[in-house]
């Protein structure tokens, strides 16, 4: 097994730290229309951290235990050298792609992310708030593993690209210049993502790079300033509800469907898909950002 460090518990007294400092940037040069903090809003976004810590341990059991079984089948090999770690994390990052623009337009996959969405806020607290069902992500990363990726090689990568998008999640940076806007994504693009208007919506869906959004078409740039949370906001500020309140809407919408196709269309299809009408053409209208993220 590769000796990799953790990166995200290594992290943890910078995440502390900045965000301090970001709080304190607001208490001495508030900014009207900015989201800034709010004390309960806050503590929810890292409630949902703490907890996401320990499902996430109890989700991993499955999940390593499939990979480990998958990387056993494989013919294949990637050493874990100085030289290959960068493609690797380059693997990692074009698969969060899909796996982060497949959690918004598909719904079962959204009410897991629809967590990280959820806060009107956007600070570095936000970025704390992580969903309790992450277990939904395991199969886009499966390829990796069936091309001989280590399964610890894999947690590693996404390790890093879960710290990197930390930093992103404030409105105390501004646009960066402009070849950092092109290839990375950056604060600019991840407001865009917890947008909840018009063209930002089911956009920048980018972890690391932005480039992947560029390829695909689903790259926006920051004009207007953004509204963040969902297009229906929920009120609470109850960290299970948070986690559980897209299921149980799934839920409601499944028992009172009337056909078989129905209720797959409920599970399924985009967030906002309704039987009786076309769908827009963004997901999520019904209960994401505005038909999208919103994590890293």
């Amino acid at each position: 097994m590769p000796n990799l460090p953790d990166v995200v518990l290594w992290s943890i007294p910078a995440f502390v730290l900045l965000t301090v400092v970001e709080m304190v940037s607001y208490r001495l040069r508030p900014d009207e229309d900015a989201a800034g903090y709010e004390a309960k809003d806050a503590a929810t976004s890292i409630g949902m951290g703490l907890g996401s810590l320990f499902f996430d341990l109890l989700w991993k059991i499955p999940v390593v235990a499939l990979y480990t079984a998958v990387y056993g089948l494989t013919p294949l090999r990637v050493p874990v050298l100085w030289w290959t770690i960068p493609l690797m994390l380059l693997a990692q990052d074009f698969f969060y792609y899909w796996s982060h623009r497949g959690h918004h337009v598909v719904r079962i996959l959204w009410a897991s992310h629809v967590v990280h969405h959820s806060s009107r806020k956007f600070n570095l607290s936000t970025a704390l708030r992580q969903p309790w069902t992450g277990v939904t992500s395991w199969p886009f990363y499966l390829p990796m593993v069936a091309l001989g990726v280590h399964p610890a090689a894999v947690a590693f990568c996404s390790s890093v690209s879960l710290v990197y998008q930390f930093w992103i999640h404030t409105e105390r940076v501004d646009r960066l210049p402009r070849p950092f806007e092109y290839v990375l994504n950056t604060p600019s693009h991840h407001r865009v993502h917890h947008a909840s208007q018009g063209g930002y919506l089911d956009r920048n869906f980018g972890g690391i790079l932005i480039v992947w959004d560029r390829l695909f078409g689903s790259w926006a740039g920051e004009t207007e300033r953004p509204v963040y949370g969902l297009t229906k906001n929920i009120e609470t500020y109850n960290p299970l509800r948070v986690a559980t309140h897209e299921y149980a809407a799934i839920a409601r919408d499944v028992r009172a469907a009337t056909s078989w196709r129905e209720r797959a269309g409920r599970v399924l299809r985009g967030p906002g898909w309704q039987p009786d009408a076309t769908p827009r053409p963004a997901a999520g209208e019904a209960a994401g950002p505005a038909a999208a993220e919103p994590a890293t």
